[in-house]
């Protein structure tokens, strides 16, 4: 990896300060010691970072454009992100915005292997926009939550996934969870004569998701969702790799601690590890994004990246079914709308809910 990293930060800083900032950041996210200190010159040429453009972008705020020698960071994400954004993100005043990569990364990690052409083929749909619940609350047994699933795929919901707060509880052991709602969402499959993908949540030390991948192979579920910033991205890496013949869906628990764009991290990073498909909240919803910041981060996950399979965007976060049609518009038809607790509100009549549901996004997003 000859060619260098050029990472873009937003720097808080009066104008007077901020060449001397940038500068400082650069030696942060390098060499992380006095340049006095740095004596053998080919250190100075090769490895120490160097900032190639300061812009300003509002009041005492600027982007900073810094390059980074891809010797410093292998193709291993925590020390790709260590080398991004490592001792900088300690610093209140930086946030991560963006990172063009040489094409070798991409090449390494390898990205999806579904992406939305692999999911839409395990659902034959496809064309149309797809459909994502979750099961929740939590405290349900598993025979309670394995009940919810089979309504949601009685109503046709193309996809149902844990929720992200259900993992390996007493209430709800992942070993006597994931058979139940397995064979929920095959009867339903069956009677339906169509087909409804149950992702469970992946979590736990390595070990403990190894085990739980050996359960969802042995009852030859289709999918899994993790969530990156919690497992650590190398481990999330690792089991996106290890998860031959599973689609991977990334939560996006955490995220928002990083200070990292979601648009770079959520959109790209994620897919550029193996994320299939990515969950983040729509704007409107219980969460603050911006249509900016969400059309961003869908374009991230299906733009062209080098080789890497498009990642699906699967907006979520209390959105309801009468925004379907806005959210459609949005979006357009490569997306998976994720509605979870506005179908479960419906009670006795969530097969029905569901029903409409998938009917609305049918007939809007072709």
């Amino acid at each position: 990896m000859s060619e260098r990293i050029i990472v873009t930060y937003q720097v808080g800083a009066p104008p007077a300060e901020i060449a001397a900032r940038a500068e400082a950041l650069a030696i942060e996210q390098s060499v992380e010691c006095p340049l006095a200190a740095v004596t053998e010159p080919h250190l100075r040429d090769d490895i120490v970072g160097r900032v190639e453009a300061i812009t300003p972008i509002g009041e005492a705020r600027f982007s900073v454009r810094i390059s980074l020698a891809s010797a410093t960071a292998p193709a291993e994400p925590g020390q790709l992100l260590n080398m991004l954004f490592g001792n900088s993100s300690i610093q209140p005043d930086v946030v991560l915005a963006d990172v063009d990569l040489p094409s070798a990364y991409p090449a390494a990690f390898c990205g999806p292997r579904f992406g939305i052409a692999g999911i839409r083929a395990k659902l034959n749909a496809p064309r149309r926009a797809l459909t994502a619940s979750a099961l929740k609350p939590q405290g349900l047994s598993p025979q309670a939550l394995a009940a919810l699933a089979g309504r949601l795929a009685r109503g046709g919901v193309d996809l149902i996934k844990d929720d992200h707060g259900i993992a390996d509880q007493a209430f709800s052991p992942f070993a006597a969870r994931v058979p139940a709602v397995a064979r929920a969402v095959g009867d339903a499959n069956a009677v339906r004569g169509a087909t409804t993908l149950y992702a469970p949540h992946v979590s736990g030390s390595l070990d403990d998701m190894r085990r739980q991948l050996d359960i969802v192979r042995r009852e030859g579920l289709p999918a899994v969702m993790l969530m990156p910033m919690i497992v650590g991205l190398a481990n999330f890496h690792l089991i996106a790799k290890e998860a031959e013949g599973l689609i991977v869906l990334a939560h996006p628990s955490l995220a928002g601690a990083q200070r990292i764009a979601p648009d770079l991290l959520l959109g790209r990073l994620f897919r550029l590890l193996g994320a299939d498909a990515t969950i983040f909240p729509h704007h409107g919803g219980r969460f603050a994004y911006t249509p900016e910041t969400c059309r961003a981060l869908a374009d991230a996950a299906r733009c062209d990246w080098c080789d890497l399979k498009p990642c699906l965007p699967m907006p979520a976060g209390g959105i309801a079914i009468d925004r379907i049609k806005e959210l459609l518009a949005f979006y357009g038809p490569d997306v998976m709308l994720l509605i979870g607790g506005s179908l479960l509100a419906a009670g006795v009549h969530l097969t029905e809910q569901a029903a409409r549901f998938t009917a609305e996004v049918a007939s809007h997003g072709q």
